[in-house]
């Protein structure tokens, strides 16, 4: 058996791909603990500096670190204001929307877009004056409409405003009833799919990830489809009444052999599989890459994203 693993650990090394049409700029890949490195990636068409955010955790100081990195030139705030246009929010827990809530006083006017379930608590519990003043186009008064909501219907395909890219959403289950969402970004011809968190239906007892998977499998087959981007926020070893809507190594790879049986084992054979979201208590995250590496049955190209290290697909 072959196992493909793909570790970036200079910027240099993602770059030196050729022909490919998406570039992504980590600004938060972790899923707590560290509240300068939560869930956010920048994803643009390659050649451009025009980007949506996947999730907004940590925003400023990851576009700080792109600076140190030199990924970015100028200062962070033209970065956010002039690169960023606008975020695409899977959930509205904390370490997927904080970095948002925070910059949004020094942010430039652009699109929140989410499904309806996201938005409102967006609304009522964040972007109001009794939490944070309300930066957006509704919810309390007065609203100072920098941002403005886009509410995305399942399945649906809007245009990502200020690039050349369309979005699809689709929902998820993150501790049924609980909900999050994935995005399917594309660009002419080409897609990479991004999941907010989300169980794996064996456990949350909701098809939601089989139907996404249905989805998804015909753009995989004709090539497609560039990445997946999907969480594994615990080792093996944590209790399944103790997931909270989340993912293990086993339980990716359950979903994984579930989407090969639509697409066919060697459809997947070196597809890049992005681990986002891995919860860095104590050694979880060496323990979790080992426990893909050892059950990656399928030869997945597993990424496991280092904070301001592109990536391109």
């Amino acid at each position: 058996m072959v196992l493909f693993v793909l570790f970036l650990a200079t910027g240099a090394q993602a770059q030196n791909n050729t022909g490919n049409p998406f570039k992504v700029i980590p600004l938060g890949v972790l899923g707590g603990a560290d509240e300068s490195n939560l869930s956010c990636y920048m994803i643009g068409v390659n050649g451009t500096n025009n980007y949506v955010c996947m999730d907004g955790g940590t925003v400023y100081a990851g576009i700080a670190k792109g600076i140190s990195n030199g990924v970015f030139t100028g200062n962070a705030a033209d970065v956010l204001k002039q690169q960023i246009k606008g975020f695409c929010i899977s959930h509205a827990h904390l370490d997927h929307v904080a970095g948002l809530i925070i910059n949004s006083p020094d942010d430039s006017s652009k699109n929140i877009y989410g499904m309806p379930y996201c938005l409102d608590i967006l609304k009522s519990h964040y972007f109001t004056w009794k939490n944070w003043a309300n930066f957006t186009d509704d919810g309390d008064k007065p609203a100072l409409k920098k941002y403005h909501y886009v509410p995305m219907a399942a399945d649906s395909t809007i245009a990502v405003s200020g690039t050349n890219m369309n979005v699809t959403a689709f929902p998820l289950s993150h501790g049924n009833p609980y909900q999050s969402t994935a995005f399917l970004l594309q660009y002419q011809h080409n897609a990479i799919l991004y999941l907010g968190d989300t169980g794996a239906d064996s456990i949350e007892k909701a098809p939601n990830l089989s139907l996404l998977w249905q989805k998804v499998a015909p753009l995989i087959i004709s090539h497609q489809l560039k990445a997946i981007f999907i969480e594994v926020s615990f080792a093996n070893e944590q209790p399944t009444n103790k997931l909270f809507g989340h993912l293990t190594p086993a339980l990716l790879m359950q979903e994984m052999q579930s989407l090969s049986t639509i697409t066919g084992k060697a459809a997947l054979n070196n597809f890049p599989i992005v681990i986002t979201h891995m919860k860095p208590v104590g050694n979880a995250e060496q323990r979790i890459q080992e426990q893909l590496l050892q059950s990656n049955t399928l030869a997945l190209q597993l990424v496991f994203p280092q904070q301001a290290v592109p990536l391109e697909f």
